[in-house]
């Protein structure tokens, strides 16, 4: 500890360049990419939605349906080695970090090959090979963790950086900025993204917080940040390409507020009775990121429906034997109930 406290700059560094007015354009294949990437995480969500609802699921289970071009465009921009922690809305991380869907629909169904041996379930995965680092089930606990990862960055002088996404409701949570206040303190490669889905659990982010605009909450810890259409994938990439080589080039933590929105309640209990279904239409209506992105490709790209339509059977394809996998897929023998808990 003392040694990365003996080289913290004495003055804090100069804030990133501004936001664009318009994010850059991507290519046919960059769009492709971020097309298949987007509707993979929404089918497997549209189809654990489905296994919740018949028993095949249990415990709780947090869908990413809305939210995907954040975790998309973050990787779009990740470098080989860069960690990723999140909170208890985990699938469609663990899928944008490349886990093998197979391996991620057995641990929600507690089967023996899932992430986690099928004992973790939906809120609680992890993959050392694929730099995943979970799904934590406690309100912004991953935050002193994902600051634990940037230190350990480093520390080993690797150049990687950490994505720690947290939500609006855990912005408020006080482990947060005492995780502020280290990582800016030792400049660790730290990169702080707020998925602001503007509900938290169920109180909106007028109700909930005194300073609503959450890229700025890093103010008194000269952290600099940025707000970001979270619903537009080349904004987000562009954003973190801009926060990755800030973080990365020694200049201390950034804090990227993605401003998305969840279609779904918080959770498969949740009715989400705090909000209008004409709000809900009207996003997905005008804002929807996979829709974005299809109409670019049509009209842009000059792709063809059937083209589309092959990308959206390949994706159903998979989803399929994810789910005939975790079908059949026995459960845990019960003597692994004694093997991976700290006694």
């Amino acid at each position: 500890m003392a040694e990365a406290s003996s080289t913290v700059a004495t003055e804090p560094a100069s804030a990133p360049a501004p936001a664009p007015a318009s994010p850059p354009a991507f290519s046919r294949d960059e769009d492709f990419k971020a097309y298949r990437e987007m509707l993979l995480i929404r089918r497997f969500e549209e189809k654990a939605g489905q296994l919740y609802g018949m028993g095949l699921i249990g415990g709780f289970c947090h869908l990413y349906i809305g939210q995907e071009a954040v975790v998309v465009g973050v990787m779009m921009a990740a470098k080989p080695g860069d960690q990723t922690v999140t909170s208890y809305r985990d699938h469609g991380h663990m899928l944008a970090c490349g886990l093998d869907p197979k391996g991620v629909m057995a641990e929600l169904t507690g089967r023996r090959g899932g992430l986690s041996k099928g004992k973790g379930g939906s809120m609680h995965m992890f993959s050392k090979e694929k730099h995943f680092y979970g799904g934590h089930g406690i309100v912004g606990a991953q935050v002193p963790l994902g600051t634990g990862l940037a230190f350990a960055n480093r520390y080993r002088n690797n150049g990687n950086v950490c994505f720690t996404y947290f939500g609006d409701g855990a912005a408020n949570q006080g482990q947060v900025y005492e995780s502020f206040n280290m990582a800016e303190l030792w400049k660790l490669p730290a990169i702080y993204v707020v998925e602001n889905n503007r509900y938290a659990m169920g109180t909106s982010v007028t109700r909930s917080s005194a300073m609503k605009d959450f890229s700025k909450r890093g103010q008194s810890f000269n952290i600099p940040g940025e707000q970001v259409d979270g619903m537009d994938v080349r904004a987000v990439k562009a954003a973190t390409e801009r926060a990755r080589e800030w973080a990365s080039s020694g200049n201390g933590p950034i804090i990227l507020e993605m401003q998305t929105y969840r279609y779904r309640g918080h959770s498969m209990s949740d009715p989400a009775k705090y909000r209008s279904k004409e709000e809900v239409q009207k996003m997905r209506e005008e804002h929807d990121p996979i829709e974005q992105v299809r109409a670019r490709l049509l009209n842009a790209h000059a792709a063809t429906d059937d083209e589309l339509k092959a990308v959206d059977a390949e994706v159903r394809g998979i989803v399929a034997k994810a789910v005939d996998f975790a079908s059949h897929d026995p459960e845990p023998d019960p003597s692994e109930l004694w093997t991976d808990v700290l006694r």
